[in-house]
Parts: structure tokens; C-alpha cells; sequence
């Protein structure tokens, strides 16, 4: 088998800085509605920081798409990118990948229209940048393929660490209520859920099969008591063959 596709490290590259400029644009997007000005900064300039954040955002998750699509070694086509369960490819979490690009867009094209929308409506679908964000997080951890990477990890638990402390100091100065407790279950229960699953699922081994890998992108299948010790891929050595490049070096 030949070498590994620049695709497939394209693929990989824009999907970890495109988590990365949504967590920001997040943070941000927190911080503008809780009226909060950076010492020295107009608030103009901050607002206008967070719109080309969200712009790169999409550029970002746009060139994490094609690349995807273009590169040949998995099942993934152009309407999987946009309509949830069209692929045989971990149908579930790359799914969950095609809810956030669906929702980005729908972020995207009501902002060109923003004048023909009443502001509350406009707001209403603006939030759905928070529910995006969480959506992307666990895409991620379930459909990609160096999950185990300590790099990777770590740039997950500094996402995830970011936007629960943004939330948390957010939700600080809004009154108590119903709305309120809520929310805060909310932002205590999503890290919790997302490092269980993290543990339970993608760093335990046999995820690539149990995630939805196609049988025929997988190893062979090994009928030792004792399973083999996974391969990891590193920055520098990455998996060369069809099955290795599926399961990122994992059984």
C-alpha cells in the first residue's frame, strides 16, 4: 500500500483547528452577551474579533469537509457531510459531525440576513452556536482516529475546560431560578458525560469496530485470547495502510 494521503492529514488538521476556533468563538460569544469589555478595547473591537473567529470557523470546517470528501479511503460522500446516518462510515458519531456543519450554516445564512429578521428570532438561532459546540466536541472523539494521541487529549480537556469555565462564570450573574439551575446541571453534567464516554469509549480498545468501522477498512481480526498491543500513530509516524488509517492504529 502506497502512502498516506496529505488529505488524510489535511482531514485531521482542520477538524482539530476548527474545534479550537469554535471553543474560542464560544468563549467570546459568552463573554460579548454578558456585556463584558476587554480593559482598553472597544467593545466594537471584541464584537468584531468574535464575528471573524466564527468566519474562520466556518472556513475551517468547510476545508475539514472537502478534504474528507476527497480523500477515497473511506465510505464518506458529499450528502454525509450535510444529511445525518447517509454513511456506512461510524454512522453515529459522524453523524453528529453533519449536525454541527448543518447548524453552522444555519448560523452563517441567518447573519446575511440579519436585517430581515426580527432580533429575537435572530438570537433564538444564534444560540444554536452553544449546541454546536458539544456536538463537535464528541464528533470528534468518536469519529476520529487518533484519539488516544496525549496531544490530542490534552487540546480536548483544554476545550472542554475553557467553555465550562466561561459558562460557569457566566451563569454567576444571572438571578437565581429555574432557568438558571438548569443551565448549571447542564454545565456540570457535560463534562462529566463527555469523560465517561471519552474513558468508556474511544481510549478503550476495539472502538474502531465498536464506533461503526466498515469490517472491510478494519485488521484482521485476531482469535488470541490476548489481543495485540494497538499500534499508536505519533505526529511523525502515521498509519500507511487502508485498515491502519481507519482505526488510527487502534485494535
Amino acid at each position: 500500500m502506497g502512502g498516506v494521503s496529505p488529505l488524510w492529514y489535511a482531514t485531521r488538521a482542520t477538524g482539530v483547528v476548527a474545534l479550537v476556533l469554535l471553543t474560542v468563538a464560544v468563549v467570546l460569544g459568552i463573554a460579548a452577551n454578558a456585556g463584558l469589555a476587554m480593559p482598553g478595547i472597544p467593545r466594537v473591537v471584541t464584537g468584531g474579533l468574535h464575528r471573524n473567529v466564527s468566519l474562520l470557523v466556518l472556513v475551517f470546517v468547510a476545508a475539514h469537509v472537502l478534504t474528507t470528501v476527497l480523500d477515497t479511503y473511506t465510505p464518506i460522500g458529499l450528502v454525509a457531510a450535510v444529511v445525518p446516518f447517509s454513511s456506512a462510515y461510524r454512522p453515529l458519531w459522524l453523524s453528529l459531525g453533519a449536525v454541527a456543519f448543518d447548524l453552522l450554516l444555519a448560523l452563517a445564512l441567518t447573519s446575511l440576513v440579519r436585517d430581515r429578521m426580527s432580533y429575537r428570532t435572530w438570537r433564538a438561532v444564534h444560540g444554536l452556536a452553544y449546541a454546536c459546540w458539544p456536538v463537535a466536541l464528541w464528533h470528534g472523539l468518536g469519529t476520529g482516529t487518533d484519539g488516544r494521541l496525549p496531544w490530542l487529549l490534552a487540546i480536548d480537556a483544554a476545550c472542554l475546560a475553557s467553555v465550562a469555565a466561561a459558562a460557569t462564570w457566566r451563569l454567576s450573574r444571572v438571578p437565581a431560578g429555574t432557568a438558571r439551575a438548569a443551565a448549571i446541571a447542564a454545565v456540570v453534567l457535560l463534562p462529566a458525560a463527555t469523560i465517561v464516554f471519552a474513558a468508556a469509549g474511544p481510549l478503550q480498545p476495539g472502538w474502531a469496530r465498536r464506533a461503526g468501522t466498515p469490517a472491510a477498512l478494519l485488521g484482521p481480526v485476531s482469535t488470541s485470547s490476548t489481543p495485540p498491543a494497538p499500534a499508536q500513530p505519533t505526529s511523525t509516524a502515521q498509519p500507511t495502510s487502508t485498515a491502519q488509517r481507519a482505526t488510527g492504529g487502534q485494535p
